[in-house]
């Protein structure tokens, strides 16, 4: 007559123990080294930012924080890692425009969801592209652009660093709004893609601050314009593209992401140990010299500004008619 009883009884035991264990386990976060993504090559404005996070978070959090590049198809095959990866906080991502709205408003057949995959921790920094043309084009202003490009159509050609591509959107909405026809030459990479518009295989490159710099500082390449809704810290005396073009605002973000389902206490600790590290003026001037500038959101705006993207370039990709698949 007491079997009943004394198993309830063990029952209700091992859910106490195992509830302890759990808020134990959580408490001591993080116990073994963290594995950060990063889904674009080393080398990158991507790889940069990423690794003096992962730096500033392993002297934060006292354990160490490994990045891991897994780069290829403009982002999705780290980011589709990530995704799949156990919702523990020893597997952060990388979050990055292209592969977390560009690519997903498209339409692209995805293995993941950039909304339903990933738990929101922190905008980390953005970063403007700098429009820049080869010295052979007889254009020095925006104005000067959208007047050739008019008088040429289908002539003039610009670079990206690949299908879908931030890069590849900034040409886009540039064309939208200018009602321009300029043709899309992509490239694997933003390094083979200043390559080719300083050797003049193509004249217009939407490019990082860091690739463009060496070549228009040498007059290489001639600097038009910055892509942010306002003037850059790092080019102050450009405009933006947007003081010709209303609307034009075309800008990398950096943020932290985890997979859906990591508990939200460690959501809590990530956060607030990535607005420490990035508030710091030696992490800001780390985040500089690679050409971005800190931008520390909680996760509740990132998931805002992450529903925020993936609307705009919605509307770029159906006006424009691309497809990424």
């Amino acid at each position: 007559m007491r079997t009943a009883p004394t198993v309830t009884a063990a029952l209700l035991v091992l859910a106490a123990l195992a509830l302890v264990s759990g808020v134990a386990a959580a408490q001591a976060y993080p116990s073994r080294p963290i594995r950060m993504i990063v889904p674009w090559p080393p080398g990158g404005g991507t790889d940069g930012t990423g690794r003096i996070l992962a730096q500033a978070l392993t002297e934060e959090l006292g354990t160490q924080v490994i990045v891991d590049n897994r780069g290829g198809a403009s982002g999705r095959i780290g980011t589709e890692l990530g995704a799949r990866a156990a919702p523990d906080g020893y597997t952060l991502v990388m979050g990055t425009v292209a592969p977390n709205a560009i690519l997903p408003a498209s339409g692209a057949k995805l293995a993941y969801d950039t909304v339903r995959d990933f738990a929101p921790i922190g905008l980390v920094a953005t970063s403007d592209y700098v429009l820049v043309v080869h010295p052979s084009l007889p254009v020095k202003s925006v104005t000067d652009l959208i007047a050739l490009a008019k008088s040429r159509p289908g002539q003039v050609n610009f670079a990206s660093a690949g299908n879908g591509s931030m890069a590849q959107l900034a040409a886009e909405l540039f064309k939208l709004l200018a009602r321009v026809d300029m043709v899309h030459v992509p490239y694997k990479g933003g390094g083979p893609a200043v390559t080719a518009t300083v050797a003049g295989e193509v004249s217009v490159y939407f490019g990082s601050g860091p690739g463009v710099v060496p070549f228009t500082s040498t007059g290489r390449l001639r600097a038009l314009a910055t892509s942010g809704k306002k003037r850059s810290k790092t080019f102050p005396g450009l405009p933006t593209v947007a003081e010709t073009l209303p609307g034009h605002e075309a800008v990398q973000w950096f943020a932290l992401l985890a997979p859906a389902g990591t508990p939200k206490n460690v959501i809590s600790k990530l956060h607030a140990a990535t607005a420490k590290v990035v508030g710091t003026p030696k992490v800001a001037q780390q985040l500089a010299a690679v050409g971005s500038d800190p931008d520390v959101s909680t996760p509740e705006e990132l998931a805002r500004h992450i529903q925020a993207e993936l609307a705009k370039w919605r509307k770029v990709v159906k006006a424009s008619k691309l497809s990424f698949d």
